[in-house]
């Protein structure tokens, strides 16, 4: 495992798109732990690398157990409080000062951006992500594994600030909401020969328009 601190970093590792997941670092249920083992068997087997939030504990260890043992290369972004929760084994380990250098290396490291089942911390993740797309601070696609529905409240929220006038733009310009590890994966396929070809722009898309 190489090591190192945060730095200003370019995404596209090895030639491969790098996928961002943010989820939680809690052990929970069965209907949660399969979906996360699925997404990252399905990493591995479309030929792309994981960025992660670095922890070997709950899904954040499921998802970088199934790219790795599929032979992705995980690229994990930990905090130097959390610096005994690193997963030991990573292709590359970056240790960031505080959540703010975290979030914002991770971010630099990705092509897309998938938000798993998670606490406020992956609560967090999303809505900073969300927001710096709002503003043009970058143009990644992002997909919400909505997992048994878990995210069926915050797709109503975000619905209900578009219609009342509170977002700038069309929700469909900012996030895409997916019901399977199967889902997100076709999208991030469609995603990455469309950006191939030179046919799409770096943003998320209805994948009706990718085909």
């Amino acid at each position: 495992m190489r090591t190192e601190t945060a730095k200003v970093a370019v995404s596209k590792t090895n030639g491969k798109l790098n996928i961002c997941v943010f989820c939680s670092a809690n052990n929970l249920d069965g209907k949660y732990i399969k979906p996360a083992q699925a997404f990252g068997k399905l990493i591995a087997e479309h030929g792309y690398n994981l960025v992660w939030g670095g922890s070997d504990k709950g899904l954040m260890q499921i998802v970088a157990t199934g790219a790795q043992q599929g032979g992705a290369k995980i690229i994990g972004v930990s905090v130097e409080y959390l610096r005994s929760m690193a997963r030991e084994n990573a292709d590359e380990m970056i240790i960031a000062k505080d959540m703010g250098e975290r979030k914002a290396t991770m971010l630099s490291r990705s092509d897309v951006i998938v938000i798993m089942v998670g606490g406020i911390g992956t609560m967090d993740e999303a809505t900073e992500t969300l927001e710096h797309k709002r503003h043009m601070h970058h143009n990644k696609p992002i997909l919400i594994l909505n997992t048994e529905g878990f995210y069926d409240g915050f797709k109503q929220q975000l619905e209900k600030m578009e219609n009342e006038g509170f977002l700038s733009s069309s929700l469909d310009e900012f996030v895409y909401f997916v019901d399977t590890p199967q889902a997100a994966i076709s999208y991030i396929d469609h995603y990455r020969d469309k950006m191939s070809s030179g046919q799409t722009n770096s943003t998320t898309e209805d994948p009706s328009k990718l085909q």
